[in-house]
């Protein structure tokens, strides 16, 4: 690995590289991004056992630094991850293009008609930990929207991130497009995302994609507009009226799936009139699949529980650990959602239409959800290809942002010569 004395250098550079190329893509035609993005999917599948090699040194970095079980399962990438790496790429090129795209018009007295339309961010910095994919997918969607991006990924996927750029960037070439529009920050210095985060001459915005601590920093010292990626501390609700079956097959799956992910599991919660029925069930299932629940006082009854203490309230574990509690009703499901959630997702498990209304109305989280998984928590399950993250904040970007969360939109005015008067 090159040794990149000069930080703040080598970054202005790459900001400044990135402003150019941004400039480029604000127009570049729909087929060109097109093209780019399929090349890349195509590299990916031809270089498969180059960025397997790469990752295979990532994993070997990274459990010399102690990284959990579902810390490394995130880093892992293998032929069935990289398929999937390949067919997000497919599926952000093959989406309507959203540059450009008339969001609403309307004509005035005074003979204006009035467009508004879709247009890019202009440079887009993405500081993410871990997991390789997002290299794919943010570069993706940020040239699927016209906009430039500076990746710094993770120190642990240094070299898988770098093989998978070097898609991307077979991608540009192909199509005719600059490489500039996707860099990989070559370096694992730290002090790169100090750089980012005040270069508010050349990037547009920052979206942090990682644990608290990366967030936290981001939020604490960018002076460039941050699309905060919060911590998942996701919620299930099992109502008075859940089915039991469906309950069950929920839970587990939110939990165990892929515990290492935003969107797993991290708090159950039980009404109390199915504490000892369906609750004790499901609590058995999570033991026998592996998973830690530390319960609260009124499930402590439950073989192979473990007592919770405050801590584990309002935690995200990322593990197959899971904090449970009794509430005694669904409001006091509302009331520990509110105090302890993190706005990313939270579900309700019941057959009642009433509850469910009144669960969706009551909680502001960027995802609610109904008797559904809540690993479905993602870009591409919603059908936008891929996402850069889920913005749990309240402006401009909410949940998963794919291409089109990534524009902003400009007026377009016309008219015949209109002019105002008084």
């Amino acid at each position: 690995m090159t040794n990149y004395e000069d930080i703040p250098a080598l970054m202005a550079d790459i900001g400044a590289r990135a402003k150019r190329a941004a400039a480029r893509l604000a127009h570049a035609k729909p087929e060109e991004k097109r093209a780019a993005l399929t090349t890349a999917a195509d590299c990916v599948i031809s270089r498969k056992n180059e960025i397997m090699e790469a990752n295979a040194r990532d994993l070997e970095y990274a459990r010399e630094k102690g990284l959990s079980t579902a810390m490394l399962d995130r880093l892992t990438l293998d032929e069935g991850r990289l398929a999937d790496i390949a067919k997000g790429l497919r599926a952000v090129a093959a989406q309507d293009d959203p540059v450009g795209e008339v969001i609403a018009e309307w004509d005035r007295p005074t003979g204006l008609h009035i467009q508004r339309v879709r247009t890019p961010l202009g440079v887009v910095g993405v500081i993410y930990e871990s997991r390789p994919n997002v290299t794919a997918d943010a570069g993706a969607l940020c040239l699927k929207s016209g906009n430039a991006v500076i990746l710094r990924g993770g120190s642990e996927s240094f070299h898988s991130s770098q093989e998978i750029h070097a898609c991307l960037l077979e991608g540009l070439r192909a199509a005719g497009l600059p490489e500039d529009a996707v860099q990989l920050v070559p370096t694992r210095d730290r002090a790169a995302v100090s750089e980012m985060l005040t270069m508010i001459n050349t990037i547009d915005v920052i979206v942090p994609r990682g644990g608290k601590g990366l967030v936290s920093l981001v939020q604490a010292e960018a002076r460039v507009p941050v699309f905060a990626h919060l911590e998942g501390i996701v919620h299930i609700y099992v109502d008075k009226a859940a089915d039991p079956e469906k309950a069950l097959r929920v839970v587990l799956n939110a939990k165990t799936r892929r515990p290492g992910i935003c969107g797993a599991a991290e708090c159950l919660l039980i009404h109390t009139d199915v504490a000892d029925t369906i609750g004790q069930g499901v609590i058995r299932a999570l033991i026998d699949a592996g998973v830690e629940v530390r319960a609260d006082t009124a499930l402590q009854s439950v073989a192979g529980t473990v007592a919770a203490d405050k801590d584990d309230w309002g935690r995200e574990y990322l593990d197959m650990i899971i904090a449970a509690r009794v509430v005694d009703d669904i409001d006091g499901a509302i009331a520990h959602v509110r105090r302890y959630g993190s706005g990313h997702t939270d579900c309700i498990v019941t057959e009642d239409d009433a509850a469910a209304a009144h669960f969706f109305e009551r909680l502001d989280s960027a995802i609610l959800m109904r008797n559904s998984s809540t690993q479905f928590a993602d870009g591409g399950e919603f059908g936008m290809g891929a996402e850069i993250g889920i913005a749990t904040g309240k402006m401009h970007a909410r949940g998963p942002v794919g291409a089109a969360q990534l524009t902003s939109f400009k007026y377009l005015v016309t008219s015949d010569g209109a002019t105002r008067d008084g």
